[in-house]
């Protein structure tokens, strides 16, 4: 079954790989919207999948020491246990066509991490308050999949980024010139540079209202990770 809606091999859709106005948009902003990443069919079974793993993920609220004291207040399963428990993660995460697809819009070659816990990451805020406090990541790029979201901006749940943040202030106490905000539905996606984009999620604002997401890490040929230990507190 296709999950993707990508130009790409035996994939078919409305995403282009090699598109170099995307990769210049991912390069100066930071970030690449990919609506409807995500087909009908992929959609569904991804959701299916999810709603299954959803009962070993665990609760977080804490606030995170090494990215400025910034709130966890999600439920998360971390890519060690999504591994032991589902096959349709882990084969779309290295899925070759995927990859070579993210390789032409981040204008080098896509590799998978080495770090299972970070790999692949099942985020969901479920509770009214529920956040995901600035920080960055790790690794250079991220894959995040919309399985559900909510219905308008008002209800929260929306992406809040800096491009090229000199620290994690630029987004928390910089201008609010500086800061973008993106609002996505289910079956979307986004590309974003994650290692050097300062980015948060704003707090869900109404008690029924559901943002669950999979997270893909990526790296590319030389890149060095950063070690924080920010995915083991989130996800071990």
């Amino acid at each position: 079954m296709t999950l993707l809606s990508v130009t790409n091999g035996s994939l078919g859709g409305p995403h282009p790989a090699g598109d170099a106005p995307a990769a210049r948009h991912l390069r100066s902003e930071g970030y690449l919207p990919l609506p409807g990443l995500l087909t009908a069919a992929g959609l569904a079974e991804l959701r299916e999948e999810v709603g299954r793993l959803e009962r070993a993920a665990r609760r977080r609220d804490f606030e995170m020491e090494c990215m400025g004291g910034s709130p966890r207040r999600m439920t998360t399963l971390g890519g060690q246990v999504i591994a032991e428990m589902s096959r349709l993660v882990p084969e779309l995460y290295a899925d070759t066509e995927l990859l070579t697809f993210l390789s032409g819009l981040i204008g080098e070659t896509a590799l998978p991490v080495s770090d299972p816990v970070e790999r692949h990451v099942l985020n969901i805020l479920h509770r009214e308050g529920d956040t995901h406090g600035a920080h960055t990541d790790d690794y250079p790029y991220a894959l995040v999949m919309f399985l559900e979201a909510p219905d308008t901006p008002e209800e929260g749940g929306l992406l809040e980024y800096v491009p090229d943040a000199a620290s994690l202030r630029d987004l928390t106490a910089g201008s609010a010139s500086a800061r973008r905000t993106a609002h996505h539905r289910a079956g979307d996606a986004y590309l974003l540079r994650s290692d050097t984009t300062a980015h948060r999620v704003t707090p869900l604002t109404r008690p029924e209202a559901r943002r669950t997401v999979l997270n893909f890490a990526y790296t590319t040929p030389g890149a060095a990770p950063r070690s924080t230990p920010s995915a083991r507190r989130l996800y071990g």
